[in-house]
């Protein structure tokens, strides 16, 4: 009975130090470079086209280069002019470093043609919540006329005031282009100036919208 133990044993003996010589000999663990944009992709061009609108060709030549500089220099994007389609062609490069940042430029693009300034519309290149949104007049309310006219007067007010004061007191950017109107800003920024415009547009007068806009920037003063 003692030899069947013995030999148990050193076989439990063989089996482990087996075990440590193999785990000994095992390679080392394989380090892997994180993949750039364009292998993602499975190393495929991604392209994105913006359309220009005629009336902003013009502004578009003049400011080329602030256009041209970020997204080619910063963000490691292709971009060109293609005057045929009249359309912004943009690409990635090998050295692009996030694939996102094709989008982003495509927005910042998109952003300028609808007539944001440059200064506002960099933003959507260097912070990701934000997000430009576009709604019409007759989405809110149906208007034809004099009442057509006066509604986009009420949205703007004297000299600009209303606006100004929307913009200033949502953290926003806002564009009446026409009947169209375009908010740039954070989600729940540009919640705020669309409920106000809409109230505009319904026949608020500005005076209780201005009221409204201190009470919510007041709001939002205290929570951050």
């Amino acid at each position: 009975m003692q030899s069947v133990g013995t030999n148990n044993f050193m076989e439990v003996v063989g089996v482990a130090s087996e075990r440590n010589s193999l785990s000994g000999s095992l390679p080392p663990k394989p380090k892997f470079e994180p993949l750039k944009a364009h292998e993602i992709s499975g190393g495929q061009v991604q392209f994105r086209k913006v359309s220009v609108p005629p009336h902003r060709y013009t502004p578009l030549k003049k400011a080329w280069m602030e256009i041209y500089t970020p997204i080619y220099e910063q963000m490691k994007i292709d971009i060109r002019m293609n005057l045929k389609s009249r359309k912004v062609e943009l690409k990635t490069r090998a050295d692009t470093p996030d694939v996102s940042n094709l989008q982003k430029c495509a927005d910042f693009v998109h952003a300028f043609m609808l007539g944001f300034d440059i200064i506002d519309a960099i933003a959507l290149l260097r912070m990701d919540e934000l997000y430009v949104e576009s709604f019409e007049i007759k989405d809110v309310k149906t208007l034809r006329g004099e009442h057509l006219s006066r509604a986009i007067g009420r949205l703007s007010g004297k000299g600009g005031k209303t606006k100004f004061a929307i913009e200033n007191a949502t953290k926003t950017r806002i564009v009446i282009a026409d009947t169209k109107i375009h908010i740039l800003g954070s989600f729940a920024n540009t919640k705020i100036a669309r409920d106000s415009l809409c109230s505009l547009i319904l026949g608020s007068p500005a005076g209780k919208v201005y009221s409204k806009l201190r009470a919510i920037s007041a709001r939002l003063a205290e929570r951050f």
